[in-house]
């Protein structure tokens, strides 16, 4: 088994997306990308829409080759939109890629209208169906039911997780559980991973003492059943995430890692440090404006 993670947070952009290949099968999963749109009253640094870009780019070619395509949810930095912004992935880029390979989509269930809509909208520009898959298998791919997307007592909808096997090998992507309800965790244990990637929690949020205890709890619990457990995405937003996350690392003798860590890549924390970048690297003020008309391009703010 091979896995190759293309775009998370310790790599630049937001998203959760991987390719998993095993002998018959190459499995891309979560074929998205996103950079927050405004934070902290900043647009992406330039810096970022290049990684972005490269991301991109990434993602269209390894769609090429796949057998499977998995999306896990319907955020915007999980799956292809119809109404893509500038930093995200258009449906209309990926269109003929997606007509071949088997889709895996979870339903719709505990999702907001809003949301939901986005899964028959990808549908009907692909002009493909697909039958909601929790809970189903298919020889070494197996899907769980639907986990709450964060907290199971204040979720932002629903995601589904997945289990590829090969020989000895069991990876777990478990997408946004964010490690704040006990539920998914004790999944994904019953399915007896080997490797887990899983969205940590979104520290940068106002979570009480009590929540991200009971999260590092949930994340120790993993590692000392498993090889790896890459912890990214919505922890490593900040720069507290990223110190929290080297605690764990200590902690647990390097059994928790980020993606970077885990693919042997340098760190690229471009969102924990986006005030940080504006302040080193300034940027005109219509640079974005020109950039959506294709008037500019990212090659200066290349790092």
């Amino acid at each position: 088994m091979n896995i190759e993670i293309i775009g998370t947070e310790s790599l630049g952009v937001r998203g959760l997306s991987c390719v998993v290949s095993t002998t018959d099968r190459s499995v891309f999963i979560d074929p998205g990308v996103a950079l927050g749109f405004r934070r902290r009253g900043l647009l992406p640094h330039p810096s970022q829409v290049a990684v972005g870009e490269d991301v991109r780019r990434t993602i269209i070619r390894k769609l090429a080759s796949a057998t499977d395509i998995v999306v896990s949810h319907f955020h915007g930095d999980h799956m292809p939109l119809e109404d893509a912004n500038p930093y995200q992935l258009a449906v209309d880029d990926v269109k003929e890629l997606m007509q071949s390979p088997r889709l895996w989509i979870k339903g719709k269930n505990g999702e907001s209208p809003h949301i939901a809509d986005r899964r028959d909208r990808l549908l009907f520009f692909l002009e493909r169906t697909a039958d909601p898959c929790e809970g189903e298998e298919d020889g070494s791919i197996a899907f769980s039911e639907c986990m709450p997307h964060g907290s199971g007592d204040n979720p932002s909808g629903t995601v589904m997780m997945t289990r590829i096997e090969e020989n000895a090998e069991v990876f777990v992507h478990a997408s946004d559980i964010q490690l704040l309800d006990d539920e998914p965790v004790h999944a994904i244990l019953a399915w007896n991973p080997t490797i887990v990637f899983v969205s940590g929690p979104p520290v940068y949020r106002d979570l009480s003492t009590d929540t991200l205890i009971r999260a590092r709890t949930r994340i120790k619990e993993m590692a000392n059943k498993v090889r790896y457990c890459v912890v990214d995405h919505h922890l490593l937003r900040s720069v507290e995430g990223v110190e929290w996350l080297d605690t764990l690392r200590i902690e647990t003798e390097g059994t928790v890692l980020c993606a970077a860590d885990f693919m042997n890549r340098s760190r690229n924390f471009l969102e924990a440090r986006r005030k940080e970048l504006y302040t080193r690297f300034p940027v005109p003020e219509d640079w974005h404006e020109r950039y959506s008309k294709g008037l500019v391009d990212t090659d200066e703010f290349r790092m």
